[in-house]
């Protein structure tokens, strides 16, 4: 057993939220992998540029005061001498170009312009980066809230087409993470995005439909986490195989 206090006081840092530490709960960015291949299950992958555009968007909003960890290199591609000169001597895998960062300030600035946007985001009952730990479903679970207020989590996206954000909802596993996280947190999710094309804004509010397929969806990723990784696992994953009927 743990101390819960103690532990979400951990999973405060991210080093620990991500790292070894973390890993002891499951999490919705595991829903994922269990689903489509469980083979990569926890399998460290390399960061993409969507992610790290992301992490930058997300720390621009909530937490400022780390953009400094970022690297950015002024350079017009990735394929560049000069890019990948600076991109060596840094270590990582891959850095920002000044001109996407360019791009995510201004997605940043559009967002926080938006007074129904800034008024929520920024409103003084707001906790930031606030994590939880919780049985769900016979195992636990993490969740860390962008933004939590009393009465709702605040969840803040970039998306590559607005018009269609509820198919990449359900793409992207946001109704696993809105049923996930009301159960860890008490209370609602509401997601804000902007679209990085156009810079339209938009705030969807899952339905219990919604909120129903993440359950669902959960139920299959922890039948497939129970079979292969849990401590009373029956198969091995290097046995695993699909099995569907063709109708």
């Amino acid at each position: 057993m743990f101390d819960v206090k103690e532990t979400l006081l951990k999973l405060q840092e991210d080093k620990d939220y991500y790292g070894d530490f973390g890993r002891q709960f499951l999490s919705n960015s595991d829903i994922y992998s269990l689903l489509n291949d469980p083979r990569n299950f926890r399998k460290q992958s390399k960061e993409t540029k969507a992610m790290i555009m992301g992490r930058y968007f997300h720390v621009s909003m909530l937490e400022p005061h780390k953009l400094s960890d970022f690297v950015i290199i002024d350079s017009t591609s990735r394929n560049t001498k000069n890019y990948k000169d600076q991109l060596k001597d840094t270590g990582l895998s891959i850095a920002l170009l000044q001109q996407e960062a360019d791009h995510l300030d201004e997605l940043v600035e559009i967002m926080k312009s938006n007074l129904n946007f800034y008024e929520a985001i920024y409103n003084s009952k707001n906790r930031y980066e606030v994590p939880s730990i919780r049985e769900i479903q016979g195992a636990m679970w993490k969740g860390k809230a962008d933004i939590l207020h009393p009465d709702r989590i605040i969840d803040i996206k970039t998306t590559s087409d607005i018009s269609k954000f509820k198919y990449s909802a359900k793409k992207y596993n946001y109704d696993s993470q809105a049923y996930i996280y009301q159960k860890l947190f008490g209370v609602p999710v509401v997601f804000y995005a902007i679209d990085k094309t156009n810079k339209m804004l938009g705030i969807f509010e899952p339905t219990k439909e919604f909120i129903s397929g993440g359950e669902e969806k959960v139920e299959r990723a922890l039948g497939i986490y129970n079979k292969f990784f849990s401590e009373n696992a029956t198969e091995n994953i290097e046995e695993f195989f699909i099995y569907e009927e063709l109708h």
